[in-house]
């Protein structure tokens, strides 16, 4: 039986890992990355690498397609452009379902002022807005990375 992985990454947000880290770790695994390298590699990801940037969740999934075809030095070319493609789709996807890539813009605020964090922590965004956001990131990229050909990582 499948795993619902939207509700695993959504588990391991609440059990508290940030956005970046929630999605990278739970499919980082499936591509020979354990868990607690997979948490310290995503730590300065979340909260949009910590300026309402780029939201985590996607920054996340990014490492994922890394991880599931990515490659680099002289020989790695191809798989470089290949990762590159496939993030541009996670994007165009993403965008399309929730109307940016920006943390800020996501959750309707500025999380890295300190007025924007405490509003968020207070009217509960993290929990309302990003778990739905992480969990839709992993299950995402999960389809993503099982519909690329064997053999494309390096």
């Amino acid at each position: 039986m499948p795993q619902d992985i939207a509700a695993i990454a959504a588990e391991h947000f609440a059990g508290g890992c940030n956005c970046a880290q929630a999605v990278l770790t739970t499919l980082a695994e499936d591509f020979g990355l354990d868990a607690p390298t997979a948490v310290r590699l995503a730590t300065g990801f979340g909260l949009g690498m910590a300026r309402g940037g780029t939201c985590g969740a996607v920054s996340g999934a990014v490492m994922v397609l890394g991880l599931a075809g990515g490659g680099g030095g002289p020989d790695g070319a191809a798989a470089k452009a290949a990762t590159y493609l496939r993030t541009r789709e996670f994007y165009d996807r993403f965008i399309e379902r929730h109307g940016s890539l920006a943390c800020r813009d996501l959750i309707g605020l500025d999380p890295s002022t300190p007025e924007g964090l405490e509003q968020a922590r207070r009217e509960q965004r993290f929990q309302t807005i990003c778990t739905r956001l992480v969990g839709d990131a992993a299950a995402l990229v999960r389809e993503m990375a099982a519909a690329m050909p064997p053999g494309t990582g390096s």
